[in-house]
């Protein structure tokens, strides 16, 4: 005889506005699960574009606010791609095209369950010293994935949010389906 599933309400949304350090801190959160195949994302995109929809309305940020965007997907050819089309389909094409864009996983390596949390660290790290660190390894990106501003070198960051703030998304879609984004804020050094 099998258990019974026991589902837990999440708690409400006010444990993202609790005291974090001075200058960091999450501002909006967003997840989608859609199971479409074990490794496979979802080959529109479509599901990680609603994870990050909700962070940004959570946030609350237009979809020009952010200055920085960290990718981290499956390190996939369609990994890849919907490293890109899902910010794209959420972010709009023109917003995304002028996001510093690059991904820790070619200098971190695999992290498996902890990456959203790495990845977050990162982003904070990048905002808070305003600096976006380069996508390692990153040679030839494929001009299929349309346009982009990757991030091959260290760059420095400047604020593009109403409050001033550098704000960053951070993203991670993961086998099996389980996206989330994070929109995440440092007062930093631009």
């Amino acid at each position: 005889m099998a258990a019974p599933l026991t589902i837990t309400p999440p708690p409400p949304r006010t444990w993202w506005r609790r005291p974090v350090p001075p200058g960091a801190g999450p501002w909006g959160y967003g997840a989608t699960s859609d199971a479409h195949h074990g490794t496979a994302p979802h080959p529109t995109g479509g599901p990680a574009g609603r994870a990050v929809a909700p962070a940004l309305r959570e946030a609350p940020v237009t979809p020009g606010e952010p200055a920085y965007g960290n990718a981290r997907g499956t390190d996939t050819a369609l990994g890849g791609r919907l490293e890109c089309e899902a910010p794209r389909q959420a972010l709009g094409a023109g917003v995304l095209a002028e996001l510093h864009l690059a991904s820790g996983k070619g200098a971190l390596g695999h992290r498996l369950g902890a990456a959203g949390a790495v990845e977050a660290v990162t982003t904070l790290q990048a905002l808070r010293h305003g600096v976006a660190p380069p996508t390692v390894g990153l040679r030839r990106p494929d001009p299929a994935l349309g346009p982009l501003d990757l991030v091959r070198t260290a760059r420095k960051l400047s604020t593009r949010a109403r409050t001033g703030e550098l704000v960053g998304l951070s993203t991670s879609f993961r086998f099996g389906g389980h996206d989330a984004a994070q929109v995440l804020a440092a007062e930093g050094r631009s």
